[in-house]
């Protein structure tokens, strides 16, 4: 073996693995898509530990919000403001409900998966508006991901 292979070779060992590399996932708000009105662009997504999503404004007057009762215990929340691109990392695994604030009544919301987290039986939290409580069903059912 060539000495400069044997180098190549024994500094990978040393090194170790290399991590993957974290991901970013954009994310549309609109007015209109295609599951219809006040929605995420995708309304769902599975990410891995450290992956971002960066929510970009597809329409005006929307933002990303962490509904604070829908996510990992201890985990960051977050909260851009009307027409602000955000980008969020999602280190800890777990379900997180994301609300656009204003339009939270009208169900637009979604749903972000981190690794390979079980959807927890108490994830809907009973106190949203009946539209984003709708929504969430329906994201989920289409991601099958639970009910």
């Amino acid at each position: 073996m060539p000495r400069s292979l044997e180098r190549a070779v024994v500094l990978l060992a040393l090194l170790g693995p290399v991590p993957a590399r974290a991901e970013t996932v954009e994310v549309r708000m609109l007015t209109r898509g295609e599951h219809g009105s006040m929605v995420f662009e995708p309304d769902f997504v599975a990410l891995r530990p450290g992956d971002t999503i960066r929510f970009r404004v597809g329409q005006r007057s929307h933002n990303a919000a962490a509904i604070e009762t829908m996510g990992p215990a201890g985990a960051p929340r977050f909260k851009g403001r009307i027409d602000e691109e955000v980008e969020v990392a999602f280190d800890r695994p777990g379900f997180y409900g994301v609300k656009c604030s204003p339009h939270l009544g009208m169900g637009m919301v979604m749903v972000v998966r981190v690794g390979e987290a079980e959807l927890p039986p108490d994830f809907a939290d009973e106190t949203l508006p009946a539209r984003a409580k709708a929504r969430f069903r329906e994201i989920l059912a289409r991601a099958n991901a639970g009910p």
